[in-house]
């Protein structure tokens, strides 16, 4: 077990995550997607478990986050949220549920509430969707904002690259963070921005800012769980550090097995009655 574990092993909340920010203490964070393995990341002592619309790339096999449903998503996430002790558990609102229209907004973000048993959601953009943040937020739900690149507006850029280099969009990506905090959000994942942005935005808000491939000077980071344990293959990018390589020991073993079968090596006396 890591001594850098948080030995602080009440439920993580997002008050709690406020006071790690105001400490200096660095916030963990992971997807997961079932049961199983959002158990062991829970007692591997992650601060939040994202359900995150990733699961369109890893577990369904889009190209895309756009095709996962609602429905879907919450399949997962109250799957993950059975197994969760100590994590704070948030649920991407997937493409198509709350853009452009607050009210059904509203409705998605109380399915996922209702049916999950997860404690918070979580939204790309700033201005363009705000009348369904303050919506949400106004029925007493959590909301996490998610800025920079922003995977389910995939179509409208054209590429995966880095976000916010421009002037431009920096100012807007820095508005967006303000208006995002003054609406009540708790918290904001940037993703793939330019380092001294990240860090220039988390120092502009009183709200925890997670990156993921937006450098060290923000309050904590995500990665996605098939990512960094090496699950998933031909996927590296810059931010991404591989701290396993689980793809290799599932192969071993599942070649084994294969083996141990084809021969009749399994099962051996002592595995049957």
């Amino acid at each position: 077990m890591s001594v850098h574990k948080s030995d602080d092993m009440r439920k993580v909340t997002t008050h709690r995550l406020s006071e790690m920010k105001q400490r200096g203490e660095k916030i963990s964070m992971l997807t997961a997607y079932d049961f199983s393995m959002a158990s062991i990341l829970d007692q591997a002592g992650v601060d939040v478990l994202l359900v995150g619309d990733s699961a369109s790339n890893v577990m369904c096999g889009n190209t895309t986050t756009l095709p996962i449903t609602l429905d879907e998503m919450i399949f997962m996430a109250k799957s993950v949220a059975k197994a969760v002790k100590r994590a704070l558990v948030v649920c991407d609102m997937p493409f198509g549920t709350y853009q452009g229209n607050s009210l059904e907004a509203l409705s998605s973000a109380i399915r996922i509430m209702k049916e999950t048993g997860a404690d918070c959601i979580k939204m790309e953009g700033g201005e363009e969707i705000i009348e369904s943040v303050q919506r949400i937020l106004s029925a007493g739900i959590p909301v996490m904002g998610h800025l920079g690149l922003m995977p389910q507006s995939i179509n409208k850029y054209g590429t995966y690259a880095v976000r916010a280099k421009e002037e431009s969009e920096a100012q807007k990506l820095i508005a967006d963070a303000k208006l995002l905090e003054e609406a009540g959000c708790f918290a904001i994942v940037l993703e793939k921005i330019p380092a001294a942005l990240a860090q220039k935005v988390a120092e502009s808000v009183n709200i925890p800012i997670i990156g993921i491939g937006a450098g060290g000077g923000v309050d904590g980071q995500v990665l996605v769980m098939h990512d960094m344990l090496g699950i998933t293959q031909g996927f590296s990018p810059r931010f991404l550090r591989r701290y396993a390589d689980v793809f290799s020991v599932i192969t071993e073993a599942v070649g084994n097995y294969v083996a141990d079968v084809k021969s009749g090596d399994f099962p051996n006396e002592k595995e049957q009655y």
